[in-house]
């Protein structure tokens, strides 16, 4: 079945009537309507959302735009899927639809997202992977479409954005391998411009500082956030003539990389360094032994990502009273056994 045009003229009535029968008007008998239904079900008519679509000036779809790579994929621990899970939950209230914007590794983000919005494919959007400077910002404040982005940036304004809690997961880890003894602590960050690197290596810088150690830029290995960029950080560290006594990961499966390359070197993680991950990763249960990180919940971030979203939607704006439009969403230190033991002389 092609369109409304043929399903009228097999139950030989107006379109008018298979329109407002397909809609649930109130002004369409019931016996009328129950027949037209059946009939769309037999013969397999379905609307054409395009064309309600640029009637009613929406789409009913939101968009998540994500950075599509080989790293991305090959080293998925779910987290956007998690998130998407938290997302569709509350857009389903709504009955609105996700969709995923993948944008290539090899094309910039801004000219990709400039493209999405000329097309109109979507009501609002989700951007993530924000930069210390991140255009994309003031492309969709121009193009006045509500968005939200899932990560900070100095660009925006008063642009709505939830963000992990990077800075306070440097300082809680820094605060707990110093009262361990530990002085000389390197951490990763990422080899990108993405932002929540600048704000992870400037909250160690001063977390280290409120303890009276002086900032060391060759602790900070940079790296590509994977477990081949832990196997790298870990070569790094290893060939400092002043060896680090402990390392802060910024991505929590750099850690199985990691252990492979020290325990490669003889060195074991727990008891020659201490070892603390970011966030808690299925895949990183499983080192021995057990790496000490951090824990939230991803299904509730995408919760509250979908209504600070929707609070931005004039359609849905009233029933989100009070979203907080910039918010830093909060871990849990998880200890394990891979930073537990103390330095019995501090270096």
């Amino acid at each position: 079945m092609k369109g409304i045009r043929q399903l009228a003229e097999h139950l030989d009535i107006s379109i008018g009537t298979v329109s407002r029968a397909l809609n649930g008007k109130p002004d369409v008998n019931e016996e009328t309507r129950k027949r037209v239904l059946a009939a769309a079900e037999q013969l397999g008519y379905v609307a054409n959302q395009s064309g309600r679509s640029l009637r009613q000036g929406t789409t009913n779809v939101i968009g998540l735009m994500i950075q599509s790579s080989r790293e991305t994929v090959e080293n998925s621990d779910n987290f956007f899927l998690t998130v998407t899970g938290g997302l569709q939950s509350v857009l389903l209230r709504h009955k609105l639809d996700l969709i995923m914007l993948p944008c290539p590794h090899d094309e910039d983000p801004y000219e990709y997202l400039k493209r999405m919005v000329a097309r109109r494919i979507v009501d609002a959007l989700i951007i993530s992977e924000t930069h210390r400077v991140d255009k994309r910002f003031d492309l969709l404040a121009k193009a006045k479409i509500p968005f939200v982005a899932l990560g900070r940036s100095l660009s925006g304004g008063n642009s709505s954005w939830i963000d992990l809690d990077f800075d306070g997961v440097v300082n809680s880890a820094v605060d707990r391998l110093v009262a361990h003894g530990h002085r000389r602590i390197a951490i990763s960050a990422p080899s990108s411009d993405i932002n929540l690197g600048f704000i992870f290596v400037e909250g160690y810088r001063r977390a280290l500082e409120r303890h009276g150690i002086a900032y060391d830029p060759a602790l900070v290995i940079r790296a590509k956030s994977s477990e081949q960029g832990g196997y790298q950080v870990a070569d790094e560290l290893l060939r400092l003539e002043d060896r680090p006594t402990a390392v802060i990961l910024i991505y929590e499966l750099m850690a199985i990389g990691l252990y492979r390359r020290v325990m490669e070197s003889g060195i074991i993680p727990g008891r020659d360094i201490a070892v603390v991950g970011f966030r808690e990763a299925p895949r990183a249960k499983f080192l021995q032994p057990p790496l000490t990180c951090f824990r939230t919940s991803l299904h509730d971030l995408g919760v509250e990502l979908a209504e600070i979203l929707l609070s931005n939607m004039p359609a849905y704006s009233q029933e989100y009273p009070g979203k907080a439009r910039q918010t830093v969403w909060p871990l849990e230190l998880i200890p394990g056994e891979s930073d537990a033991f103390r330095l019995t002389t501090k270096k």
